[in-house]
């Protein structure tokens, strides 16, 4: 699904973020990316969003080459990308509704095609009874799951997620972490950018841990690096 073939990064200020990383995440798999801040987690992410190129060394998602990708074809990958933010990104002079179907407004899906794909995506984060409630009325977990909600509803095959648990309680972190379990079992490669070493703990999965700029960990050890 992704496919990191010595890839570096290197900024115009002469920082290197990321210096020659090698690995893979297969479909179906779910993996925590972990580091200190500034190790390069962020820089990654955006490689695999082409928000940012890579210096060197190439980057592959559904065995397509990213270093051949013209400016024009980049949201036709980003359709097959569901990203997750700490903070949601929610607008919030909109619906639930409307801000779960806005990737596919964009993308430019038949209305009806839409309820159908908002409602399925709102059913699988439990919150089909509060589409027409504004987000700013619900709880952060739920905001959160608005969120959740919005990355999935083209049903991409690739699930990015940035520190998705930052600002919840442990109770909240693991109904979040069920729905990303729910999403690898059926076949979505997972990928979570997090700090959190008790939620890493709690979840035995693949880590993947930078530190400056180096893959340091890749493993399910206790031995993580970090």
């Amino acid at each position: 699904m992704i496919k990191f073939d010595r890839v570096s990064k290197r900024y115009p200020n002469g920082k290197d973020a990321l210096r020659r990383i090698n690995f893979e995440l297969p479909a179906g798999q779910l993996t925590f990316l972990t580091g200190h801040s500034g190790a390069g987690k962020s820089t990654l992410l955006k490689l695999i969003m082409m928000i940012e190129r890579p210096t060197q060394g190439q980057v592959f998602v559904e065995g397509q080459n990213l270093n051949g990708f013209s400016t024009r074809q980049v949201p036709f990958l980003r359709r097959k990308i569901g990203m997750v933010h700490q903070n949601h990104q929610l607008l919030f002079d909109r619906s639930v509704f409307d801000n779960v179907a806005l990737p596919l407004v964009i993308a430019g899906f038949a209305r009806a095609d839409i309820g159908k794909r908002v409602r399925a995506a709102l059913d699988k984060v439990g919150l089909l009874n509060k589409e027409k409630l504004n987000p700013i009325m619900l709880s952060g977990g739920e905001q959160q799951r608005v969120g959740i909600a919005r990355a999935v509803v083209n049903k991409p095959p690739l699930l990015l997620a940035d520190e998705p648990t930052g600002n919840l309680d442990p109770a909240l972190s693991a109904e979040i972490m069920d729905l990303f379990h729910d999403f690898a079992r059926v076949g979505v490669a997972v990928l979570i950018a997090t700090h959190d070493l008790s939620l890493i703990a709690r979840h035995r999965h693949r880590l993947l841990t930078l530190r400056e700029g180096h893959l340091i960990h890749d493993g399910e050890d206790d031995d993580h690096g970090a």
